[in-house]
């Protein structure tokens, strides 16, 4: 019977702590700890840990891939109807109508015509989503976002000519890079264009997130321990 209870009891232990950080990350920057939105991660961890953390009263979470998300969170949602999810991880097009039916945000808006479709399928469907343009800080070959260069002319773009209202920005620094500089250049970006969400910090370096006006984190390790291991996939 303990250990049936314990990982739930981590989690919900977990989730006091990382938000414990964020209050006192947010103090010490002159903010309000409820203008930073906590989003759980629950990338590869299996939905009785996600549903941990929603017993533990949670109701933001995000997923990397649509296919995983597909598994686990319409069951949830129609237990937790208040829910919120996030799409954090890359998206391709021909699992955008899924990703539109599931989610509620998509943080990953990373090149014109994923734009385009977003918007149509959200005009088609009658679901409106936020979305958040996704910059390349690093501009890492490897990875989606949009070149910090090209930044202004997309969110332009997503605004005037695909109708979409751009809620945010999100970024993913190197890994091995200091990551201050990369969020005070989104937070630069998103200044200029009038944009106001800043989905940037993961568990290792949220409170810094913070400190340069994060408003949203993305926390998985730190709530839900290490992922399993599992082989690489392609984007969605």
């Amino acid at each position: 019977m303990v250990s049936q209870m314990l990982p739930g009891t981590d989690i919900r232990n977990n989730l006091e702590a990382v938000k414990a950080r964020i209050a006192a990350a947010a103090a010490e920057a002159g903010r309000r700890a409820d203008a930073v939105t906590l989003v759980a991660v629950g990338k590869s961890h299996p939905a009785a840990a996600i549903r941990a953390a929603l017993a533990a009263g949670h109701r933001v979470f995000g997923e990397n891939r649509v296919q995983e998300a597909e598994g686990k969170w319409p069951a949830l949602r129609a237990e937790f109807p208040d829910l919120r999810l996030h799409l954090v991880g890359g998206l391709q097009r021909n699992k955008i109508k899924r990703a539109v039916a599931l989610f509620d945000v998509i943080e990953t808006i990373d090149r014109p015509e994923l734009a385009r479709a977003v918007a149509a399928e959200m005009a088609r469907s009658g679901r409106r989503l936020q979305c958040f343009v996704q910059i390349n800080s690093g501009e890492e070959p490897q990875k989606g976002g949009i070149a910090p260069a090209d930044a202004d002319a997309f969110i332009a773009a997503c605004r005037d000519d695909f109708g979409l209202t751009v809620d945010g920005l999100m970024c993913v620094p190197p890994l091995d890079d200091e990551p201050s500089p990369h969020f005070a250049l989104l937070r630069e970006i998103a200044k200029r264009n009038g944009v106001d969400g800043l989905s940037m910090g993961m568990s290792g370096d949220f409170e810094t997130a913070i400190r340069f006006g994060a408003t949203h984190v993305r926390v998985g390790t730190a709530i839900f321990g290490e992922r399993p291991a599992v082989k690489p996939a392609l984007r969605g």
